[in-house]
């Protein structure tokens, strides 16, 4: 019994021992290979010094220093030995020229020499044409310098080797959207935000490329989302407005346009083009007041941007004068209210019976029965809403009317003038011109209950 038990004992200590043995064994290979890869870094900058030293192109001694900076990514020192390195590989059969050349074309990148990446990279191009890496980086440097129809094959090439890559998928939405090609760019666009939906600039690319393919619904909804973004919101919010204000949503646009101005550091040309646009929807909206002050701001930071001198002259004007806004700006009800006005008050003491009012694109013709102690007429009214200039063509149409209707007398009325060859035609007619000073006159007397000054 005894000598059972000492067996056992021997036995269960010399297992204890192996165990023990092997747990050590695996610790020193553990800890062994640190020392030799340190060792070998060590040996290898060592001995790339010593041949350096001795020869500053030594093909050996530059790969193998250019291959640590590489790796450790320190660009300027990889770039430094890869210059050398690309020039000597095509002779050195110990040297991979292909890498070589990629090696230059990324740390030039890296340090921002894109002439000197291009060159790498086609060089590495024409040893393997299909490489993605070489393709990605030809195509992002075209993108770069803004040659987005020349990135646009190099960008396809690279996703023919690797289809899910996002950057490549990302640049060539971006690029495609730049060149234009706008319904090409979504497929791309979705594609890198399916991989990456917090992309925000390319989401704001999609909905640019959906804006200009008419899908406004779907632009305004991503456009609307990015209105708060600190870069993007004011661009973004821009949009939203002119898509608001083509869909004759003009209150909605006004919106739009003062959540975009209210944003921070916005670039001048953006912020112009806010103010610019939310001006001319006031003016839209009759309310001519704020679309000046808007205007005005314009005018201070950037004097004689688009034609804002000449609407600040014209819109104070009409902010002076209520019913020259109603004449020009107005509704077409609230318009023919007010030529109504003046066609009964145009001849003091007349009894007026109005028989047809038709309106047209550009005027509006009132036909009406004017009875005085003096005389009794069938007199037609014109009124042009323009403030550009009356020709010749046009009087002659008014003319004919007058003719055709058997009429005494024609007045015609315009918020512009009337050119030489008009008031030429208008000598020995029945025809009575009333330009824009004369309207103002008459304007500005229609709500006085005072004879008209005409």
């Amino acid at each position: 019994m005894n000598q059972g038990i000492t067996i056992l004992t021997i036995i269960i200590v010399l297992a204890l021992s192996v165990l023990l043995l092997s747990l050590l064994t695996r610790k020193k290979d553990a800890k062994g290979p640190k020392k030799p890869r340190q060792k070998d870094r060590s040996t290898i900058i060592r001995d790339a010094t010593r041949r350096l030293s001795q020869n500053p192109r030594d093909p050996e001694g530059l790969s193998a220093m250019g291959s640590i900076h590489y790796q450790d990514q320190n660009w300027e020192k990889a770039y430094a030995a890869y210059e050398i390195l690309v020039d000597l590989s095509s002779g050195h059969p110990k040297l991979d020229e292909f890498e070589c050349a990629l090696r230059f074309g990324v740390s030039a990148i890296k340090t921002n020499r894109l002439q000197e990446a291009t060159k790498g990279f086609l060089l590495a191009r024409k040893l393997k044409p299909n490489h993605f890496e070489v393709n990605y980086n030809l195509g992002y440097i075209c993108y770069m310098q803004k040659d987005y129809e020349k990135a646009v094959p190099f960008l396809k090439q690279s996703l023919l080797a690797d289809t899910e890559n996002i950057l490549a998928q990302r640049y060539m939405g971006f690029a495609l959207h730049k060149s234009h090609r706008y319904r090409d760019a979504l497929a791309y666009l979705k594609k890198a935000l399916d991989l990456q939906p917090d992309d925000k600039d390319a989401l704001f690319a999609m909905a640019e490329c959906l804006f200009e393919s008419g899908a406004l619904d779907r632009a305004l909804k991503i456009f609307s989302h990015l209105r708060p973004d600190p870069v993007l919101g004011p661009q973004s919010a821009l949009y939203s407005g002119i898509i608001h204000a083509q869909t004759n949503q003009a209150e909605k646009a006004v919106t739009d346009f003062e959540i975009g101005l209210k944003h921070e550091n916005i670039p001048q040309d953006i912020q112009n083009d806010l103010r610019y646009k939310l001006a001319v929807t006031c003016i839209k909206l009759q309310d001519i007041g704020k679309a000046l002050g808007v205007l005005k701001d314009i005018q201070k930071t950037t004097p004689g941007y688009k034609d804002v001198p000449a609407l600040i002259v014209r819109y104070q004007e009409l902010n002076q004068n209520k019913n020259l806004q109603v004449f020009l700006l107005a509704v077409q009800s609230e318009f023919i209210a007010l030529c109504r006005k003046i066609v009964v008050q145009f001849f003091p003491g007349a009894k007026v019976k109005i028989t047809d009012i038709s309106m047209f694109a550009d005027y509006a013709d009132i036909v009406a029965e004017i009875d005085t102690p003096k005389w009794s007429d069938v007199v037609i009214f014109r009124f042009f809403r323009s403030q550009g200039a009356v020709g010749e063509l046009l009087l002659r149409d008014f003319h004919g009317r007058i003719k055709d209707l058997k009429a005494g007398k024609g007045i015609c009325l315009s918020a512009g003038v009337f050119t030489e060859e008009s008031r030429r035609f208008t000598e020995g007619r029945p025809v009575d011109l009333y330009d824009k000073d004369r309207l103002n006159k008459i304007l500005n007397s229609v709500d006085s209950g005072m004879a008209l000054k005409v």
